[in-house]
């Protein structure tokens, strides 16, 4: 096969206007905060935003969809199976050490024993290296999206974790909810160095001064993160002045901050599909396709979407956004409470049942008004609903040991692909291979025989034709409850840039932010 040399190069930069204005503090309020220093531990939006501020990836996604030098400086493909990455020298951690080829493998290796990433590394081998500056990513297949993946590749300092720690655990340890020295430690590569971690309280850190990047317009200086979890108390924050750029943004607030002198509202859209997954390993009725189809039926998602989310986002009627591979027009919300009961009293179920109901109150935008209401829609066909929401922080933990009948999640592709979703929330739960590692216990071979399918198909047409085939199963099967899909909301005072950084991914480039 001739080689094709992928080489995109970074937008060239105008460094005089950042530094003019000298180094600058951000305070930023987020609605919730990372959870560890470790980059592995967890895969979710608020680890990943801390990856792209603390570490780096091999690439990145630019706000137009594309990819961008990172790590690499270019990529080639060698054959169907094996991309060649060349990569940028003169990196150095915050440690002091010397990036080089063994920090891509060690972290590669690393990252392949992480229950959470095991799923999504499933089409991989490894990461073979050439020389110093030059590795091999090899996969098992045939691979349409190894350069989506390399945008998770983020380089840990392999001598900085190695070791034991004054526990005498090891360094590269990579468990959840406990002490490691990787989730209270970190040395990347990236634009900002963690100074203080209190997980909950307050994040500090910053600038890099042996940042590699010397093209960054970015004057931020000191970067202060605080979680403030209650969406009314955020956006007081912002105007008073205590921080100077929050997230989720309440659909109510909008015209709030869009008339506010000081400040302003960036909206950009997400992908992110809100949904409720129904257990059927806890819920005998909820194995019935009958029952399912009755809760899709029985949840009114456009009037949601209207009074909840004052219309901000797009009602969803499955898991891929318009654009993606696997989009089916065809599919369209189905609120219907009389065709609800029907089937209700066609299985057997026409009095009823009860359950629990599990969601977070600060992940998602009025994700605890969602449950609330949802909850209240199924006692009209007789679910009666023990609902109970809990910060984030609290909740993966609980959705982890599936402690309720249903549970809410969202999901944004990691890819930027339909087949992602699929991985992760739908495929049947397989703790060896980590598919299905967000999949409250749904499972039709049908759909993981098509998802594995598509991952090896390099033809586009047939592809999305395969993943337009599993939106059918899965809305025909009501797998899940689906809401919407999720914009991404920032309020800023208006001296801070940070319509450049935002992107789809939600992954704010802070590093670049220019405050003028």
């Amino acid at each position: 096969m001739k080689k094709i040399v992928l080489c995109l190069l970074s937008t060239a930069l105008v460094l005089s206007f950042a530094f003019s204005a000298g180094a600058k503090t951000l305070k930023l309020g987020l609605a919730a905060d990372p959870v560890s220093l470790d980059p592995q531990v967890q895969l979710s939006g608020g680890m990943l935003q801390l990856s792209h501020w603390v570490f780096d990836p091999l690439v990145r996604w630019t706000q137009d969809g594309k990819f961008e030098p990172r790590l690499a400086t270019k990529w080639e493909r060698i054959n169907e199976y094996r991309v060649r990455f060349y990569l940028r020298q003169g990196v150095k951690f915050h440690s002091g050490n010397t990036f080089t080829s063994k920090d891509v493998k060690w972290s590669f290796d690393r990252m392949k024993k992480s229950v959470d990433f095991k799923g999504l590394l499933e089409p991989f081998v490894g990461v073979g290296i050439i020389d110093d500056y030059t590795v091999d990513i090899v996969t098992t297949k045939p691979y349409a999206l190894l350069l989506n993946m390399a945008t998770y590749f983020f380089a840990m300092d392999s001598e900085f974790y190695t070791g034991t720690d004054e526990t005498g655990q090891p360094k590269d340890a990579c468990v959840k909810t406990t002490h490691t020295f990787a989730n209270d430690n970190a040395s990347g590569t990236g634009v900002f160095v963690i100074k203080s971690y209190q997980q909950g309280v307050k994040t500090e850190m910053e600038r890099f001064k042996d940042y590699w990047d010397k093209n960054s317009v970015g004057n931020v200086d000191t970067f202060i993160l605080t979680p403030i979890k209650e969406n009314a108390t955020r956006v007081a924050a912002l105007l008073s002045g205590d921080v100077d750029v929050i997230d989720q943004v309440p659909p109510q607030d909008y015209p709030r901050l869009q008339s506010d002198s000081k400040v302003g509202l960036v909206t950009i859209n997400g992908g992110r599909i809100i949904t409720f997954q129904m257990n059927p390993d806890r819920v005998e009725a909820f194995k019935d396709a009958r029952v399912r189809n009755a809760v899709v039926y029985a949840i009114n998602n456009a009037g949601i979407v209207e009074k909840i989310m004052k219309g901000t986002v797009e009602v969803a009627a499955q898991q891929s956004p318009p654009g993606y591979a696997g989009y089916k027009a065809s599919l369209k919300p189905r609120f219907d409470l009389k065709k609800a009961k029907a089937l209700m009293k066609e299985a057997g179920y026409e009095k009823g049942f009860e359950i629990t109901m599990m969601a977070p109150n600060n992940r998602y935008v009025n994700d605890a008004k969602i449950a609330e209401a949802t909850a209240q829609m199924l006692s009209k066909i007789g679910i009666k609903v023990n609902l109970k929401t809990m910060p984030k922080a609290q909740y993966w933990d609980q959705f982890d040991a599936r402690a309720a009948d249903m549970m809410m999640i969202g999901w944004h592709s990691d890819t930027e692909d339909s087949g992602n979703f699929s991985e992760f929330l739908v495929m049947c739960p397989n703790k060896e291979t980590g598919f299905g590692q967000y999949n409250s216990g749904y499972c039709n071979k049908k759909v993981d025989e098509l998802t594995l399918a598509a991952q090896s198909e390099i033809d586009l047409d047939k592809r999305a034709a395969m993943l337009q085939e599993i939106e059918q199963i899965l809305y025909d099967d009501a797998a899940f409850v689906p809401y919407h899909w999720q914009n991404h909301a920032y309020g800023a005072k208006k001296n801070f840039k940070i319509q450049p950084i935002l992107n789809s991914m939600n992954f704010p480039y802070f590093g670049d932010l220019v405050i003028e």
